[in-house]
């Protein structure tokens, strides 16, 4: 978002980058030498790139919160330059920087905050990730389900001072306001026009001063970022350029993903790229979800035969090649929780027939007409969906029929429930605390929980999590948690997905972040 399911919406880039691969020679009104330049795409949903409303981790360059991450994942302020926490932990006093400007040089006060808060949780908005991301505060369900017209925990001192409060002390609160709906946005920017997404008037590091369609999108260093100016004066992202590696290698792009195809290549020594390789493991799962409303997934022994049958290191030395690890649970490695112990669900399929024979449909042959919703076009068909489809019906019997609903967007109608009773999703980490997976996921009634699964112990289970402050308890809460969804298996958990970028010699301060950080204002070019 997904922000659900940042790591699905990245294939779907991926995908569309290299579907319309050219040698394109752009013409681009500012020095490259200055520049930073990568390739993507873009999308033609304009949900996409509002921060109250996109699925991704949104535009940190244009835009900026209260907090931030560092390249080392650590909590750092941001546009507020420090925050007091009354004693029961649930009153945050945040004090702006003095210095802290929109890019058309107004100051940011704390009405700015209030007025971007209570526009993602506008009923209007039909935002999919204000409850997930600003919910713990006093008042956004209220507004979100139009029963008030303000957030009554916001409260404005004076122009450089908000007072924020939320529901119960929750150790993780300050981590969610580093997510794109917490973003500030300048409301007469937004109340421009349609066309201000293209536009915006953020308070980031870079201000976006040019967009052309399906050619290139530039970012011009704010001259009066309250952190100090950036020091690489530019970024370039050339839309559709052709492939990553080959740009690459032709120095035309200064940072490059890597191909599954092309993994092996890298990782040789002797291959001239190897050295300007970067690896690492993101906070990702990649899992599929199971409808628990709709037949036949409402009974959980179908739920686990459909697990039971998935054979994840074929799948993954298959149809990704060996680049990615297995995943049997909601936590990926590296994530504070993450067990070592947890039992999954195995592969075996006989235990799978006897499975489904023992839930009341008696069988395959009981089973309802199924659909598989896949992000994609027309009767393509991926090849993960078509390996997890085949082992389904090889191993189980069934038939799965597939439908495709256009990538742009795909999140769009899994929110809104048009969707089969089996889908793609996955979840990336937006800040490092087991909570942003468990309960945001699987809570009952939670926005980003689409397969509507529900267990009243778990939900309980959950919520004192929320509020416990000895770490080591609570992270033990997190683990039996995630013991309780693995045996109700509302998801096939399927693959925790790696990392492979080329960075070139000339690119400082490149470090590798699993979770979306404004990284190029600690980066500088030498060399160029």
């Amino acid at each position: 978002m997904r922000k659900i399911n940042r790591l699905i919406i990245a294939l779907i880039l991926v995908v569309s980058v290299f579907s319309i691969a050219s040698s394109q020679t752009l013409q681009i009104g500012v020095p490259l030498n200055q520049a930073i330049v990568y390739s993507g795409g873009e999308s033609t949903n304009p949900r996409m790139y509002d921060p109250a409303t996109t699925y991704g981790s949104g535009d940190k360059r244009a835009f900026s919160g209260l907090v931030s991450f560092d390249p080392h994942l650590n909590l750092t302020p941001d546009l507020a330059e420090t925050w007091d926490l009354n004693s029961d932990g649930t009153v945050y006093t945040f004090h702006l920087r003095e210095n802290a400007r929109f890019h058309d040089g107004k100051f940011v006060t704390a009405k700015d905050v209030i007025y971007s808060w209570e526009r993602a949780a506008s009923p209007q908005l039909k935002s999919d990730t204000a409850i997930t991301y600003l919910g713990d505060i006093v008042g956004v369900k209220e507004m979100f389900s139009g029963k008030a017209d303000h957030i009554s925990g916001l409260k404005a001192i004076n122009d450089l001072t908000l007072q924020v409060t939320i529901d119960a002390p929750k150790p993780y609160f300050l981590l969610k306001l580093t997510y794109s709906t917490a973003f500030v946005v300048d409301k007469a920017n937004v109340e421009s026009g349609a066309d201000w997404i293209h536009q915006p008037n953020g308070t980031g590091p870079y201000r976006l001063t040019e967009w052309k369609s399906n050619e290139y999108i530039v970012y011009e260093a704010n001259q009066d970022f309250y952190l100090g100016v950036p020091s690489i004066p530019y970024v370039v992202i050339k839309l559709y350029a052709g492939n990553d590696e080959r740009l690459f290698e032709t120095k035309d792009v200064d940072v490059a993903g890597v191909s599954l195809y092309n993994v092996d290549r890298m990782l040789d020594p002797t291959e001239p790229l190897h050295s300007q390789l970067v690896t690492g493991v993101d906070l990702c799962t990649g899992y599929v979800v199971f409808d628990t409303t709709k037949p036949p997934f409402d009974d959980v022994n179908v739920r686990k035969a459909f697990s039971m049958v998935y054979d994840r290191q074929r799948y993954i030395n298959v149809v990704l090649r060996g680049q990615a690890l297995p995943a049997i649970g909601v936590y990926p490695p590296g994530l504070p929780g993450f067990n070592y112990a947890l039992k999954g669900l195995p592969y075996d399929p006989e235990k799978a027939r006897a499975l489904l024979k023992q839930s009341k449909y008696g069988g395959a042959e009981g089973l309802p007409p199924i659909i598989y919703t896949n992000g994609g076009i027309g009767s393509y068909v991926s090849p993960n969906v078509a390996a997890m489809v085949n082992m389904w019906e090889t191993n189980l019997g069934v038939k799965i029929n597939i439908e495709n609903i256009e990538s742009n967007y795909y999140y769009d109608q899994i929110y809104s429930g048009n969707h089969g009773q089996i889908f793609d999703g996955g979840w990336c980490a937006d800040y490092p605390d087991p909570e942003n997976f468990a309960d945001v996921l699987f809570h009952t009634g939670s926005t980003q929980n689409q397969g509507n699964y529900s267990n009243p112990k778990l939900d309980q289970l959950l919520e004192a999590a929320r509020i416990e402050r000895d770490v080591t308890r609570r992270i033990g809460m997190y683990q039996q948690a995630e013991q309780m969804i693995v045996d109700d298996a509302p998801v096939i958990f399927t693959t925790h997905s790696l990392s492979y970028q080329l960075v070139q010699p000339y690119i400082k301060g490149f470090v590798f972040t699993p979770i979306d950080v404004p990284l190029e204002r600690y980066m500088w070019l030498d060399g160029k």
